[in-house]
């Protein structure tokens, strides 16, 4: 009778060890099934975030003067109306995007025209823009383009300098940099890099600032010319009320946007 219970005893105690051997190479048989599906899965993303870090770096520089654009300031807003020029089918040359979210197409160019006082626009708009003025001095208006086309160098000492007023004004270097982009586009980033933008201001003799920003509000559009950073609009555009940057996208699309209120960022973002 013992031997008949001590036969059972290392029986069960054989099964005991079977079952825990069995799990262990269940267990060893699926950890590698595991480990590849969970590969498929986060490589993808370790891409995906690799991806985006390269396109942050894209704006960032690697001096001190340079200003970084990381994407994680960018407004919600922003983010959800903001088309690439690169990957914009919709787009043609008088409706590029370009913001602190957008850069230049690569290699982008333009053919220049130079004006009397010595400033450049892309050669495409100056008919129109010699037109508005045109119209603009009948009703006793003078305006005058006070920046047009801009290198990117120029684009980095307006940085630079607006940088060094705000460090003068009691920021930081790092508060002074963010609230820098908000007034001065990052060298890359600028609308007249395209040779699209201009800022126009008064000629101080005939007339005055006000005068001129009023009749432009009322009229730019039917030369093709849209007020491109409206103060009602920072929260999309990224740069505050600038009531003398103007930027062309032809008179179709300037009309539009007059007559509904969009700003650039919202038009392209319903008619892609």
């Amino acid at each position: 009778m013992n031997g008949q219970v001590n036969r059972n005893s290392r029986c069960k105690k054989v099964m005991t060890r079977r079952r825990r051997i069995c799990k262990m190479l269940g267990w060893t048989a699926v950890l590698p099934i595991f480990i590849i599906t969970a590969a498929s899965i986060m490589l993808p993303k370790m891409s995906f975030f690799s991806n985006a870090t390269r396109r942050i770096s894209y704006y960032a520089s690697t001096t001190e003067k340079k200003v970084s654009s990381d994407n994680s300031d960018r407004p919600q807003k922003a983010k959800q109306l903001a088309v690439s020029p690169e990957t914009s089918d919709n787009c043609d040359w008088k409706l590029i995007l370009v913001n602190r979210w957008n850069p230049l197409p690569d290699n982008y160019s333009t053919e220049l025209t130079e004006l009397s006082n010595g400033q450049s626009v892309d050669s495409r708009i100056y008919h129109e823009l010699q037109n508005m003025f045109d119209a603009a001095r009948k009703d006793g208006v003078y305006p005058v383009v006070v920046a047009g086309y801009r290198t990117a160098e120029k684009q980095q000492r307006l940085m630079d300098k607006k940088i060094a007023e705000l460090i003068a004004e009691g920021y930081s270097n790092t508060d002074a940099k963010k609230e820098a982009v908000k007034w001065v586009a990052i060298p890359g980033t600028s609308e007249h890099q395209l040779g699209l933008a201009i800022d126009i201001n008064a000629d101080g003799i005939h007339s005055a600032g006000y005068e001129v920003y009023n009749w432009l509000a009322k009229n730019a559009h039917y030369y093709g010319f849209i007020r491109r950073y409206p103060d009602d609009k920072t929260d999309i555009t990224g740069i505050y009320n600038e009531p003398w940057h103007y930027r062309y996208v032809g008179v179709e699309a300037a009309t539009k946007m007059y007559e509904t209120g969009l700003c650039l960022e919202e038009y392209l973002d319903i008619t892609k």
